[in-house]
């Protein structure tokens, strides 16, 4: 799904990279649950995470997570999480007046294509605050997912663009790391694609190199 992937699950939270960008594609494998633990995991690193959810409800990421350890409502409470729920704001988005752009406000637009008010939203969330707010280890924006935003209409320039302004904000404004490729690494070096096999269990993910699952020894 992407390089390193088992270094990537088995990294304990006060060891987590910072200043990286993580796309997660899956083919022909629902890999919604990588999108979970992800979540619990900042949350329990004591991160600020800002998660616009584009495709299930606050409630079922709620659920999802009280089951790997860590409780949405509570997180949202004591200002760590900041959630947009996009199937419900999109109700407020066609029949509620807004004073200021909303988040997905190229919804009721003719030509889809500003992303503007999301970025907004998304530095806004993310913008360190000193009215005694608690000390977040470093800030964190999960999109689940971007595939939704093609599908209302927008192209795919928009939503690149709106990628890279994130980053920008999260890993350069914000002050964590930029990790660039380096030029000098082959193709084959930098690209480089492992399989992995898995199984799901109710509070935890175990993966296996392919073939040695105890299933199939």
């Amino acid at each position: 799904m992407f390089p390193e992937l088992n270094n990537l699950l088995n990294t304990t939270p006060d060891k987590a990279e910072q200043g990286t960008l993580t796309l997660l594609c899956d083919s022909k494998t629902d890999g919604s649950f990588l999108v979970h633990h992800f979540l619990s995991f900042y949350l329990k690193a004591n991160c600020k995470v800002c998660f616009v959810a584009l495709i299930q409800s606050f409630s079922h990421y709620n659920i999802v997570g009280q089951k790997l350890g860590v409780n949405l409502t509570m997180a949202r409470e004591r200002g760590q999480l900041v959630f947009l729920e996009g199937l419900k704001s999109a109700v407020d988005v066609f029949f509620r007046a807004q004073e200021k752009p909303h988040p997905l406000q190229f919804l009721r637009e003719a030509n889809a294509g500003n992303l503007k008010p999301l970025f907004e939203f998304v530095r806004e969330a993310l913008k360190p605050v000193d009215s005694g707010e608690a000390g977040w280890t470093y800030p964190v924006l999960l999109v689940d997912d971007l595939s939704v935003l093609l599908s209302l209409g927008l192209g795919a320039v928009a939503v690149l663009d709106f990628i890279h302004y994130c980053r920008v904000t999260v890993c350069w404004e914000l002050k964590l790391r930029i990790l660039w490729r380096r030029p000098s690494q082959s193709t084959s070096q930098r690209d480089q694609s492992l399989t992995y096999q898995y199984k799901i269990q109710d509070r935890s993910v175990s993966f296996f190199a392919k073939g040695m699952s105890p299933a199939v020894l």
